[in-house]
Formats: C-alpha cells, structure tokens, sequence
C-alpha cells in the first residue's frame, strides 16, 4: 500500500514545460521533502539526482575542472574520500565503476568512461522495485537511445557503442538499419521522434523530446493521485522547467555542439581505456 501525501500533492504549484516562473527549484523541493515524506519515500527522491552524482564523479576520476552539480547526492568530499578507499556510501554501481577504472579495467570495453558509467547506472535504475522510477528509467533510457542514433545517423557518426543496454530493443537500434529500426510496432512515439530528428532547430527538438518526456509523466501518474510517484514525477517536470527556464537559444546551440563533439570523441576512445 502506497503512502498518501494529501496536504503536500495538494500544495504542488501547477506547471507546464513553458511556464515562466516557479515557486521552488528541485534543490529547494528536495529539502521540503525530506521533512515531509517517510525515509523509504525519500530514498526513492534521491535516486532521481543520482544522474548529477555520475557526472561529478567522473569529472573528479578524469581530473576535470568542470562546475560541480550542486543536485547530486554526495558531497564532493564523500565521492573523493569512496574514490581513495570505498566506503559503503556509494551505490554499488558507482564503487564497481570506480574500480574498474582506477584498475584500467573497462566495464565494456570500447564504451567510452561516460557511457560505462551510464549503462551500470541504468541497470542499477532498471532493477528498482519501485515501478514507476523503473519504467521511467527506461522510457528515459530508451528514448536517449533513439534521439542518439538518430542524430549520428544524420551527422554520419556511428553509435553502436554509444547506444546503452543490452537487451532486445537496444541490440535492435545498434544493428538495425531501417529507418525506424523496426521498432514502430513497439514504441508508440517512434513516428514524432522521425520527425523531430529532421528538425534542424536545435531548441526546437529539445523541448519536443522533453514534450515526449512530460507526456509521459502526465500518462504515468494519471491516477497516483497523492502518492510518493505523483511527486516523483512533478520532481522531473519540475528539473525540466527549471533548464528551460535557464537556456536561451546561444546557449542551447552550444550544448548541442557539446553534445556532437561528445558523440565524436567518445566513438574515438583513447587505447589507454580499450586496450588491456
């Protein structure tokens, strides 16, 4: 039996992906929450923000000098000390990872470190009893997947190592060369992700993907009326809203041109994190 939040749902602000102004940010929410909901409800919270705790502890494995993700979970200080000897904070995945690289010893070999990281993270997420953050994970997962091999194909680069999961529907969009990569009958949002990926406005395919997303989440807490994955979901809207709110167009044709450069580099693996 799901625990009911009946005050706390009903209090929500009601947003939309073009709304213009929020009353509280997700680190803000986050806090509220932890207060608000039981400790296994809120455990659930946090697995939202584990995606911000990846990237942070790949920028301080690779020894990069990039903005630290204020929304993750651990401090810069608990990720450096399981980095030097692990603790038993860190999710499993995330000590197997750092293992693996420290040793040199690739996870899946010819993926990049960033995507490793990311395919334990997903199976991590996919094995969650909780089933709305296990569905979302993989709505998430397999729609990153098709907008990626989509775009590679339309900037002729390949992405067979860059697609994630190794089950039916991930083998079918790396080897698979039809068009929708035989998957129509199987994703009900195959037909706007084709034509979302012919649109050369790059704002433009963003928010459609992030429509695809909130739409999904409108479907998927339908009827969770006052629960834990009602507010899980207002959670992602939530993280959505606030990124738009951020960008402007400059600024979201950098991030694509980051992206592309990250697909290109990504496909060219240094030998050091290949070769055995």
């Amino acid at each position: 039996m799901k625990r009911k939040y009946y005050y706390l749902v009903a209090g929500l602000q009601d947003i939309t992906l073009d709304i213009h102004k929020l009353s509280m940010g997700q680190v803000e929410f986050r806090q509220e929450l932890q207060t608000e909901v039981h400790p296994q409800d809120f455990k659930l919270v946090e697995k939202l923000f584990l995606p911000y705790d990846n990237k942070n502890l790949l920028s301080l494995l690779e020894k990069k000098e990039e903005a630290w993700e204020d929304k993750g979970n651990f401090s810069r200080e608990q990720l450096e000390e399981s980095i030097k000897e692990p603790t038993g904070e860190l999710p499993a995945y995330m000590n197997r990872f750092i293992l693996s690289f420290k040793d040199d010893d690739p996870v899946y070999p010819n993926m990049s470190p960033e995507n490793q990281l990311t395919s334990l993270f997903y199976e991590h997420a996919l094995s969650l009893e909780n089933e709305f953050l296990a569905n979302w994970f993989r709505f998430n997962r397999d729609l990153n997947n098709l907008i990626t091999a989509l775009v590679c194909r339309k900037y002729d680069i390949p992405y067979e190592f860059q697609i994630i999961g190794k089950d039916e529907l991930s083998e079918s969009i790396k080897k698979s060369h039809a068009r929708d990569f035989g998957l129509t009958a199987e994703i009900p949002y195959m037909d706007d992700l084709l034509s979302i990926a012919k649109e050369d406005d790059v704002q433009y395919r963003e928010k459609a993907i992030d429509q695809l997303k909130w739409n999904y989440l409108e479907e998927a807490t339908f009827f969770e009326y006052f629960t834990i994955d009602k507010i899980l979901g207002f959670m992602l809207k939530l993280g959505m809203v606030e990124r738009w709110l951020a960008l402007d167009t400059d600024h979201g044709m950098q991030l694509f041109e980051e992206l592309l450069q990250e697909l290109k580099s990504s496909y060219e693996l240094p030998e050091t994190f290949t070769e055995k």
